[in-house]
């Protein structure tokens, strides 16, 4: 089968020939028929050591919408032709980029009816949105949040539900360039992180209070901008690193309160953790396939591109979503 490998020895994806791989026990082998490409899949390079055993013919690829073609010994809920939709273990070789992929049958969800491009664009920022605004923060319309990174994939998405949630007040930071943008997906105010300051913003439009949530999806740095933005009794949720809450203002006496989410680690934390991961998927694919949450700035690109596009994700050259049709 053709796939797109990437070499730990060279920090370079190449496509390859492999041989198909076998469904064993709880495994499903999956025909792909597109795979949403995403900064986990592009940054590999940075997390290659978690994978001790990847050699060059490590294939990623998180986020496949396919159809299944066998199944191992101990499959029971599932059955050739089944169409799925999963967000795949990073720590697994078979991945999504080539024409079959290997997936546990307990982090399957069923395919919403939607295209294969368009599924296959949400699971990774989607599901992991939802988690952060539904399972972390409860997130109603009672509250005011703050999300860094609201033009991204998982900010554009939490700019979204928060809106679909009736969050009353939406800030997000972005460039200026993309606060239509976010406005058009329902963000209320727009922050240019690149000029302004985001904390004394937020507390002008705030009235002085702060927002009562908050998501991280940036990283560096970012964290201090949303925890210092934070009320009294404040909660964030912080999706890129660990949480420094020493380094946050007045963080004990205001009595904030911290999160750390990773969706992929639904993969590794039993079965409790798997039904987290499952259901989050089913929730979000529900608004999607009912119109309430929609995948902007959609675009296929072609497996001969599929390299340079996970290049230009890693060199933060991309705009919008990719995904790739195999």
């Amino acid at each position: 089968m053709k796939a797109l490998t990437f070499d730990p020895q060279t920090d370079r994806f190449n496509v390859a020939e492999l041989p198909v791989p076998e469904a064993k026990h709880s495994d499903v082998l999956i025909k792909v028929d597109a795979c949403g490409l995403n900064p986990v899949d592009a940054k590999i390079h940075l997390w290659k050591s978690m994978a001790p055993k990847m050699d060059k013919t490590w294939t990623p690829g998180l986020d496949v919408s396919g159809h299944i073609v066998a199944t191992g010994d101990q499959v029971e809920n599932w059955r050739v032709g089944d169409r799925v939709l999963c967000h795949g273990d990073m720590l697994r070789p078979h991945g999504g980029f080539a024409e079959y992929t290997i997936q546990n049958c307990e982090a399957l969800i069923p395919h919403p009816e939607l295209s294969a491009e368009t599924a296959a664009a949400t699971p990774c920022a989607g599901w992991t949105a939802w988690r952060a605004l539904v399972d972390k923060l409860h997130a109603s319309q009672n509250h005011s949040i703050l999300i860094t990174g609201g033009s991204g994939g998982v900010g554009g998405f939490a700019t979204q539900i928060a809106a679909h949630l009736k969050v009353q007040t939406i800030i997000v930071t972005c460039s200026a360039t993309n606060h239509p943008y976010v406005k058009e997906l329902g963000a209320t105010h727009a922050i240019d992180y690149k000029t302004e300051d985001v904390v004394a913003q937020v507390l002008q439009i705030t009235d002085g209070q702060g927002v009562s949530i908050g998501l991280d999806t940036v990283g560096p740095d970012n964290d201090r901008d949303v925890a210092n933005s934070l009320a009294f009794e404040g909660q964030m949720v912080e999706l890129v690193d660990v949480v420094r809450p020493s380094e946050y203002k007045d963080s004990f006496m205001k009595g904030l309160s911290f999160h750390q989410l990773s969706l992929g680690a639904g993969h590794r934390n039993g079965d409790a953790a798997k039904a987290n991961l499952v259901n989050a998927g089913k929730a979000f694919s529900a608004l999607v396939e009912q119109g309430k949450i929609r995948v902007p700035r959609l675009k296929a690109v072609s497996f001969a591109e599929l390299a340079d596009a996970l290049l230009g994700i890693r060199e933060q050259r991309t705009v919008g979503k990719l995904v790739v049709k195999t």
